[in-house]
């Protein structure tokens, strides 16, 4: 290709990103403070990664009870708030667009995080996965079944952490209704055995998104919204699928054209599926003629795959997740074709600027060299 897709504008709604290349919201565990808010480090490493269409923020719990790993930032608190306006200021200055991700991790936390308490889920099912608590990873439990009313005030922490978001300078929100997350344990009939409004039909299992959505758009732009969802996540985060799983998403996904979002993001399966009954293996490809809207795709992608899927027409945007994390330059080591810089794995939830703000740009490692 003469010019990469990927290196292209794009509008988005009221939105003109500089490229196609979006960073995927990863959680790095830097806010170790007692407030649990970002400081110097994250405005930095966001601003780093600026040269993005669009920047994904990691997943920011949306209360105290959202919370299931550690020194994870929130979105709850006049402290975050605060702390989160540098790094949307930093951003925006290198020409960079932003939106945070809300995140409820729901069974996935653990009680050490809630004094004792059990985490909230849709059903008291444990998911028999690792909680990565202050002392190390531990096994999860089974969660206490929501009550109606604890379903309510959780809409409102979604609506409340998006106003947060906005009032913090991010140009919009991600709701994080994935990879076994809160969210994503209402759809699936292996994690939700509900038997009121929000369990048992596929309608009744994805009512809370909707509900979520609508609560948002209340105190931000509708088209500044957007919906993350895995539909072949299998045998991670204690996520099982059904006969049911992928025609929930169908129905999700069909149904969010009734709305102006920023778009929808969404991930090819994380593992082999393609032995694993009732399982999509080809997410953009079925999702993609389903959806009306700008359609983002993650998972697995680097420069060649990313060109080839906006080439193909099967999504509009595609979000990269390890590569920007040591090539913070990203858009410009795919514009010269250059090589790009590995990772370092052990570095990826530990405190501090080490494998997190020190990877050089393609510019400076030529000068060092």
């Amino acid at each position: 290709m003469s010019t990469q897709p990927l290196l292209t504008e794009y509008t988005m709604g009221d939105l003109t990103l500089k490229n196609r290349v979006v960073m995927a919201p990863m959680t790095r565990s830097r806010a170790n403070n007692a407030e649990n808010a970002p400081f110097d480090i994250h405005a930095e490493y966001y601003r780093q990664r600026a040269s993005a269409g669009l920047i994904i923020s990691e997943g920011s719990q949306i209360s105290p009870r959202a919370v299931g790993y550690i020194n994870t930032p929130g979105i709850y608190s006049a402290a975050q708030v605060e702390g989160w306006k540098p790094v949307t200021q930093a951003v925006h200055e290198a020409d960079g667009k932003i939106f945070l991700q809300l995140w409820h991790v729901g069974r996935m936390s653990h009680p050490d995080f809630h004094g004792g308490k059990l985490p909230l889920a849709p059903s008291a099912l444990n998911p028999h996965a690792k909680s990565f608590t202050p002392e190390g990873f531990k096994d999860t439990v089974a969660p206490k079944a929501m009550s109606l009313e604890e379903i309510q005030e959780t809409i409102e922490d979604f609506k409340r952490g998006a106003a947060n978001a906005w009032e913090a300078g991010f140009d919009g929100v991600e709701i994080h209704s994935s990879n076994g997350y809160l969210l994503h344990q209402f759809f699936n009939g292996t994690s939700n055995h509900r038997t009121d409004e929000y369990g048992g039909s596929i309608e009744n299992r994805a009512r809370i998104l909707f509900e979520v959505i609508d609560a948002i758009k209340e105190v931000m732009p509708e088209n500044r919204i957007g919906v993350r969802l895995n539909p072949s996540l299998h045998g991670t985060f204690g996520m099982t699928l059904d006969e049911e799983t992928i025609p929930t998403f169908d129905y999700i996904v069909k149904r969010l054209n009734e709305y102006n979002l920023a778009y929808l993001h969404l991930s090819e399966p994380f593992t082999d599926v393609s032995d694993v009954p009732h399982a999509e293996p080809h997410i953009a490809k079925r999702y993609r003629p389903l959806y009306q809207g700008t359609l983002m795709i993650n998972g697995g992608f680097d420069q060649d795959k990313g060109n080839q899927v906006l080439q193909d027409g099967e999504a509009d945007l595609v979000s990269f997740g390890k590569l920007f994390i040591s090539n913070p330059d990203l858009p410009e080591r795919f514009a010269q074709h250059a090589e790009l810089a590995d990772w370092d794995q052990d570095t990826f939830y530990t405190p501090g600027t080490k494998g997190y703000t020190d990877y050089p740009t393609l510019a400076a490692t030529e000068v060092n060299n």
